[in-house]
């Protein structure tokens, strides 16, 4: 039989008088409930956020994403495609040309991203499935075509169904400038738009998708490339097919997969929750001062009961558990409430989107929110060792108390 723990259980449920002490031990229990459950909430979200963009962009992100390690391109040949393209697990090996140019419609320009694009890039990549108005076809009829974000849409006013005015890209040569002939020192060719997709404004406001060829002649990159994308094939798994290209390649190229290619923006969502949880374990703990100043004044009203317990052999270690477990039981109680309560919460956002975005331009209506055991289990991790903190000093009081004192 816990002694210890059927007295703080007693302690803790006698309704035989409300006073001061009981005011505060609920009012602390409270404060863990709703600290714990804004906490649950806020991580919820934080997950939300973290998929949400995981989500957003896989329509533009290979499985996988070939580079060069150092220098912004490499030289391709027939051996080396060929040789990726025996690596198992590999399905679809996309060949990609991306650099900034400046692009011309009307009298309106801008720097925009052109990311030229082999034909079977729409093979592995949904932003055809993005396209807002027109088509994502970049070669129709033996002629190039042009996919614009719907920033550079706007910024430039490009209308799609017009094919009288085509866009004009210029890109500067590698060549000596000569001041008096400017227009001679860039490459300008002219593209027909074929449509406007929309993923994120990130992508939107700077990015143009052309055919590979006309990059390359654009760029004058040649058999030059700035990347390979490669889609995994059904029944392998990313990170293995990613480990044999990285031994096939060698060192001289990294391998990402999705993650890695927006390493720096989930780091700053995972930094951001991080930091949340901090700052509500900071407000848990001062919310748990109320199970300091609750159990100082139990300490205080309960000497004579100590003095008993003492005159009838209870050690100071049990005295001491006495009063761990009164602290326990109030922190426990109200994290269990506050757990519950966010986790009904999380529910209902996922279900009915009850708090939404605000903003008529967002890829959700709602705030999007994802429970996660580990928040719940650093959640009550965090309330044990705060609930201990707050309680170590009035229960060892109560076991250093005199016993001739208090009879």
């Amino acid at each position: 039989m816990n002694v210890p723990f059927l007295i703080a259980k007693r302690y803790f449920f006698s309704r035989k008088k409300r006073n001061i002490i009981s005011i505060i031990s609920n009012i602390a229990m409270i404060g863990v409930a709703v600290g714990s459950a804004a906490l649950i909430i806020v991580l919820s979200v934080f997950n939300g956020l973290e998929d949400l963009i995981r989500e957003i962009y896989s329509s533009f992100d290979p499985d996988l994403k070939i580079s060069a390690l150092q220098g912004k391109s490499f030289e391709t040949d027939t051996e080396f495609m060929n040789r990726i393209r025996r690596t198992p697990g590999v399905a679809v090996v996309s060949e990609v040309i991306e650099d900034n140019a400046l692009l011309r419609y009307n009298d309106r320009q801008m720097v925009v991203k052109v990311k030229g694009v082999s034909e079977n890039f729409f093979q592995q990549n949904e932003i055809d499935s993005s396209v807002v108005e027109g088509s994502s076809e970049l070669i129709v009829d033996g002629m190039y075509r042009a996919l614009i974000g719907r920033g550079v849409q706007y910024q430039l006013s490009i209308r799609p169904n017009n094919q009288f005015i085509p866009l004009q890209f210029l890109y500067p040569r590698n060549t000596t400038f000569n001041p008096l002939n400017p227009e001679g020192s860039f490459n300008s060719l002219n593209i027909s738009p074929a449509g406007i997709f929309a993923i994120e404004r990130q992508y939107d406001d700077s990015y143009v998708f052309v055919p590979l060829n006309f990059a390359s002649e654009l760029l004058e990159y040649g058999s030059r490339r700035t990347a390979l994308e490669i889609k995994v094939a059904e029944g392998f798994r990313i990170e293995e097919v990613k480990r044999s290209l990285q031994q096939v390649l060698g060192e001289e190229f990294k391998v990402q997969n999705s993650d890695e290619q927006h390493t720096s923006l989930l780091r700053a969502v995972k930094v951001e929750k991080l930091f949340v949880f901090i700052t509500f374990a900071f407000i848990l703990g001062i919310a748990s001062l109320n199970i300091f100043f609750s159990l100082s004044m139990l300490v205080i009203d309960k000497k004579k009961d100590i003095a008993i317990l003492a005159s009838m052999g209870a050690t100071a270690a049990t005295i001491r558990n006495i009063f761990l477990l009164e602290g326990a039981l109030v922190a426990l109680i109200g994290a269990a409430y506050g757990l519950t309560l966010g986790m009904l919460v999380c529910n209902l956002q996922q279900n009915f989107g009850l708090v939404s975005m605000g903003m008529s331009t967002s890829v959700v209506e709602a705030y999007p929110v994802k429970m996660e055991v580990t928040d719940f289990l650093l959640t009550g991790a965090a309330i044990i060792i705060i609930t201990l903190l707050v309680s170590i000093r009035p229960a060892r009081k109560a076991a250093g108390m005199s016993v001739t004192e208090n009879v």
